[in-house]
């Protein structure tokens, strides 16, 4: 039981040191993110449509 107390200290102590990103950071990094998966998820979704296109006009 004291091991559990001590690690639990140690990680609220660390977290202290922890340095947060501030609002417009944590905003701009979350338009990145948000932004790059929409992109990947369109360019992947186009590569998907035209390899089925190509296996379909192959296989006919």
């Amino acid at each position: 039981m004291l091991r559990l107390k001590k690690f639990f200290s140690d990680v609220l102590r660390e977290m202290r040191k922890v340095s947060w990103p501030k609002r417009k950071e944590l905003t701009r990094y979350t338009i990145t993110v948000i932004t790059t998966v929409a992109f990947f998820a369109i360019f992947f979704g186009v590569v998907d449509l035209g390899i089925s296109e190509l296996i379909r006009v192959i296989l006919e």
